[in-house]
């Protein structure tokens, strides 16, 4: 499956997905999105972090975004305990334009994500955006 538009995936997505992007584009965590016990594990190129419990998961996401985003070209996989996730990231910060790839693998216990494992390229200015355009040539985007 390639990547697709976000809103065609998560039109059929359970709602638990539908809240997770509505979380990740405001920083803001939707009623019952996460379990009391939440755990984030969050690796970048080069540092990892990790976060426990609703508000300590929302504040080191709006630490990283502390401006909304837009969340595109998504793929969605369900697992037999929740879902991965796989999507394109764009953000205004800095008077600049910012672009990352992200993997999301989330455990669900009910209704809810009870632990999450992030996996994020870095943050890309536009100045690496447009480097990479000019030095790669994608088969897909």
């Amino acid at each position: 499956m390639t990547m697709i538009s976000a809103a065609h995936v998560l039109e059929a997505a359970p709602l638990v997905v539908q809240k997770f992007v509505t979380f990740l584009e405001t920083g803001d965590a939707p009623e019952g999105l996460f379990t009391d016990d939440v755990f984030c594990d969050f690796s970048m190129p080069q540092w990892r972090l990790q976060a426990s419990g609703p508000e300590q998961v929302a504040g080191a996401r709006r630490a990283g975004h502390p401006g909304p985003s837009a969340v595109d070209r998504v793929r969605l996989d369900s697992t037999p305990s929740g879902f991965v996730l796989e999507y394109d990231e764009h953000w205004p910060a800095d008077g600049d334009q910012w672009y990352a790839r992200q993997l999301v693998r989330a455990d669900v216990r009910g209704t809810a994500i009870c632990e999450l494992s992030v996996y994020c390229t870095g943050d890309w200015d536009s100045a690496t955006v447009a480097r990479h355009a000019v030095e790669v040539s994608l088969l897909r985007r």
